[in-house]
């Protein structure tokens, strides 16, 4: 007899600091592998997660989505009990938020349609921010840094804030948000969306605009370094502690 199965979209949070990663890695501890340990636990079967992208080490994620498959139905106690007993088998810095059931072809990755990033940043030494935020030394020029991150939106080719020897089918991207703002005067917050990002892209374009925050280049130079397609051209990368991916979007699945 056939086994009917139901798909599930989860949304997780987590801080990354103790992680590599989300991706499930030989040797290394990552959030998927506590994931789909947890799951195997609770439904009492190997339960695999595909996430809708990758976090590198140390990055964390505000909204994370990942699929998996499950015999339907895949619990009686309902959504909240399952939830509940799902956050018990994980570790206090990762946290089951959402399950929706969707359609049996729906994809983590290859459906979202727009991503969200966050780089924080602050001036003043805070035990608080310590491995959530970079702390800087002296205050950028927000306003020569947001003339120069608008120029992003210009472009497609994002090959030179690549990281080097990765395997995708194209380095285009479209970013349609990209801006500085000053929380409380002493933090800043970096908010950019795109409909994907490469690896190492973010951290790459913060410390791009960094060196032009601090007058190393005028804002025009953007369009020099995007241009070269040459990792090297950019800047260096930002420490990944700063980091948050923050929202997927998908057509079929409301916002909260």
């Amino acid at each position: 007899m056939e086994t009917s199965h139901q798909r599930y979209f989860i949304e997780i949070a987590f801080d990354g600091g103790a992680y590599h990663g989300w991706q499930i890695q030989a040797n290394a501890i990552t959030v998927q592998e506590l994931l789909d340990r947890a799951l195997t636990t609770l439904l009492r079967q190997p339960t695999a997660t595909v996430g809708c992208g990758r976090t590198d080490t140390g990055v964390h994620a505000t909204q994370l989505f990942a699929h998996f498959d499950h015999e339907a139905p895949i619990f009686p106690m309902g959504e909240h009990e399952f939830l509940h007993r799902l956050n018990a088998l994980l570790p206090h810095d990762v946290a089951a938020k959402r399950l929706i059931a969707v359609a049996p072809d729906a994809h983590a990755r290859f459906d979202a349609i727009k991503r969200s990033y966050e780089y924080h940043a602050h001036l003043r030494k805070d035990p608080f921010l310590y491995s959530r935020s970079w702390l800087l030394r002296d205050a950028p020029d927000v306003s020569a840094m947001n003339e120069a991150a608008a120029i992003l939106q210009q472009y497609e080719d994002f090959s030179c804030f690549s990281k080097s020897n990765t395997q995708v089918y194209t380095n285009n991207c479209r970013v349609v948000h990209a801006e500085w703002q000053w929380v409380n005067h002493d933090r800043l917050v970096f908010h950019i969306s795109a409909n994907r990002f490469l690896r190492n892209m973010v951290r790459a374009i913060v410390g791009t605009l960094m060196e032009i925050g601090r007058g190393e280049h005028p804002p025009e130079y953007m369009h020099t370094v995007i241009k070269s397609r040459n990792r090297s051209v950019a800047g260096v990368s930002v420490p990944a502690c700063g980091l948050y991916l923050t929202k997927v979007e998908y057509p079929y699945i409301s916002a909260i």
